[in-house]
């Protein structure tokens, strides 16, 4: 058995918990200037709790959390629908060049044309890849790419007399998406996907109206398919002046190979830390452009780049925009990091992403459907999705595999999602992994499956080499300790 997941093993106190009163970590000359006292009204009324620690206590403490993290970077996770891949180093060599780490937001357009140039080259090289016209690169994640699209979408439909009233979302979306709709205002309608686990042009025209004001689709979807009625589908939703979202999360199977625009999509986000390489999940930066069609262009939000005979500048004034959706130019870092990966791929580079991420979502697909039921039998794109009803018949489900997936030193992928699979199992591997580091994983799930049938209760109690045991996923969730208790402190 491999374990080497040895984040999953760490478990560190917090900084309160090792702190001792008078202990600390500094020492400062004595000033010589004389002290000033706060007004009155702005002084505290208690000494503010703060932690006392040497410096060596708090360099081991922060080098132990860094080591008790389970990421990319130490093993494989086959998150299936967010694209765990590797981050290249270059990018992050590039995105910490002076000229970028330490420029200002509020610096003049002439003292910062390099950072506007490549906002204005990888605007360019996404329109490109997806198939658009414009892109905003504003929103900082996928589902703020999402929100900023469907707001497009309401300043369209209300600029041409009625905003409208639903938005349809077929069942195999991504889970974010009728949260999306109803933030906007909108009536998320949801759509049945068919019996192969892709969205029928025929349910679609059955549910289009002119009360519609779009549709948002996955493509590929979160089957791991390619909605193969997808100009149908996008036909039907503009013949009822509709438009059409693109939640373009799974950009990963499509790289040179389709273009979400040439299919009719209007309006599409695309995540950079999916995709393109930048760093993924822990709550940010990230970066969620958004692209569009010329017919959305004028409702991009505000500040835009754009270029003039003597350069490029950042223009402001456009009267039908939504309006800002984040702080100057997004999280302009990650942007580097997907320009960076963009030039060094090329077309032809990121064409082979998209080949190797689906020929090894096959593979996993091929190594596993004898020990894992496979709800749909058409070909993969990107990822899989298994489901666990070969080991229900031995009282083991979908939890019981993801929790003893970890004793062999893996993360869990996505489970129960999509919702439209019981059990559901979705595995991811990306194009950055290699044919051994797939074969170790499917190797455990195979040796997981054999464990099922024979001895279901060693799966049912994992895992057991992780710090924590099972957890009561339930409580975990609705009784959350975000607040350090002092009652008993020393």
């Amino acid at each position: 058995m491999s374990t080497g997941g040895r984040g999953f093993q760490f478990q560190e106190p917090l900084l309160f918990e090792i702190s001792r009163e008078g202990r600390q970590g500094f020492s400062l000359p004595s000033s010589t200037k004389p002290r000033r006292e706060p007004p009155e009204a702005l002084r505290r009324l208690n000494d503010p709790r703060l932690p006392e620690l040497s410096e060596p206590d708090v360099v081991r403490h922060f080098t132990r959390l860094s080591q008790w993290n389970f990421s990319i970077d130490t093993n494989f996770y086959p998150l299936g629908s967010c694209t765990m891949k590797h981050n290249p180093r270059v990018n992050e060599e590039v995105a910490r060049y002076t000229g970028f780490a330490h420029v200002h937001p509020y610096q003049p357009d002439e003292t910062v044309q390099g950072c506007l140039a490549l906002m204005h080259a990888l605007e360019r090289y996404l329109a490109e890849i997806s198939g658009m016209d414009a892109v905003t690169l504003q929103p900082a994640a996928g589902a703020h790419g999402e929100l900023t699209g469907i707001l497009l979408i309401r300043a369209f439909q209300t600029a041409t007399g009625n905003p409208r009233r639903k938005i349809l979302i077929p069942d195999s979306a991504h889970g974010t998406n009728p949260a999306t709709a109803s933030m906007v205002g909108y009536e998320a309608v949801p759509v049945k996907t068919g019996r192969e686990g892709r969205t029928l042009a025929s349910v679609i025209a059955q549910e289009m109206n002119e009360d519609v004001a779009g549709l948002m689709i996955t493509n590929p979807n979160t089957l791991g398919l390619y909605e193969t009625e997808i100009r149908d589908i996008c036909d039907i939703v503009h013949s009822k002046g509709g438009l059409v979202y693109g939640d373009g999360a799974n950009m990963n199977a499509l790289l040179s190979k389709a273009r979400p625009g040439d299919a009719g999509i209007d309006v599409l986000h695309i995540n950079l830390h999916k995709t393109f390489t930048t760093p993924h999940g822990g709550g940010g930066p990230g970066a969620g452009p958004v692209a569009v069609k010329k017919t959305l262009e004028p409702y991009l939000p505000v500040p835009r780049v754009v270029q003039k005979e003597n350069g490029f500048a950042v223009e402001h004034n456009r009267p039908q925009s939504v309006g800002r959706v984040k702080s100057f130019f997004g999280n302009f870092g990650m942007l580097v990091r997907a320009y960076t990966y963009i030039r060094e791929m090329g077309p032809e580079g990121l064409k082979r992403v998209t080949e190797l991420a689906v020929l090894n979502a096959n593979y996993v697909r091929a190594r596993l459907k004898d020990s894992y039921h496979l709800p749909f039998e058409t070909g993969q794109m990107h990822e899989v999705v298994f489901s666990d009803k070969f080991q229900k018949e031995n009282g083991v489900t979908t939890i019981d595999v993801a929790k003893r997936l970890m004793d062999y030193g893996f993360a869990p992928p996505t489970i129960y999602f999509p919702l439209v699979v019981f059990g559901a199992i979705m595995i991811e591997p990306t194009e950055t992994e290699s044919k051994e580091t797939l074969d170790r994983f499917c190797d455990a799930m195979i040796a997981i499956a054999e464990e099922a049938k024979k001895d279901p209760e060693l799966l049912r109690k994992a895992p057991y080499q992780t710090k924590l045991r099972r957890l009561d996923e339930a409580k975990a969730a609705r009784e959350l300790k975000l607040r350090f208790d002092f009652t008993n402190k020393r």
